[in-house]
């Protein structure tokens, strides 16, 4: 059994317990769980997210602390403050840091952000970055959007090497669509749209009604 797969999931658990229930019983599949109290940790500890972030981790499941950097213009302290929030408040295994930029301009503002990161670092970039960020990170996701887009996305771009493993987040699949079809090591489809598709869930693992 592969655990290929790195689950952004933006609902709370009280208000989808079953849908939780189900990714901690998917956990040979995983590769990692994005944790998202409040589009980040939220200003205090979210008694149902410490919870749930326990058992994925009695379940061997890594979590990963969600944090906007918008493009590099969020100030460094900010940012910092909330890996830190993840970490004490949640016990997450590392950070998925979201709207990273992608050109070698910003990629000193990463690097430094990089060192307040204590586990594994995942990058979404959205599209290929500079190879520069491979350096860095353990997860590049290299595209994220639909699955109309996905499909046409051609070969591949991707020119940095092999020591960091690339992701491709997709929404809109429909099912039985093979995400595989571009060599990512890592993957989430779901068949969400329009501005929350992450508060769905993929179609395997989708509790049965």
């Amino acid at each position: 059994m592969t655990n290929n797969l790195l689950l952004p999931y933006y609902e709370h658990p009280s208000a989808r317990p079953t849908e939780w229930d189900a990714i901690i019983a998917a956990a040979p599949h995983l590769y990692a769980v994005v944790l998202n109290p409040a589009s980040g940790p939220g200003d205090h500890p979210d008694e149902a997210f410490v919870e749930v972030a326990a058992r994925l981790k009695a379940a061997g499941i890594r979590t990963l602390g969600y944090v906007d950097t918008a493009y590099a213009r969020r100030p460094h302290p900010e940012v910092v403050r909330d890996l830190t929030h993840h970490h004490d408040w949640y016990a997450t295994d590392g950070a998925f840091l979201d709207q990273v930029a992608s050109g070698e301009a910003e990629f000193t503002y990463y690097r430094r952000l990089a060192t307040a990161v204590s586990g594994t670092l995942v990058l979404n970039h959205g599209t290929a970055p500079h190879p520069s960020y491979a350096r860095i990170a353990d997860v590049l996701v290299t595209f994220e959007g639909p699955w109309k887009s996905y499909l046409h996305l051609g070969p591949p771009k991707w020119r940095g090497g092999t020591d960091v493993r690339l992701c491709h987040l997709v929404y809109g699949v429909p099912r039985g669509a093979d995400l595989a079809v571009h060599g990512a090591d890592l993957y989430c489809g779901v068949p969400g749209m329009g501005d929350h598709p992450w508060g769905t869930l993929p179609h395997t693992l989708e509790p049965a009604q």
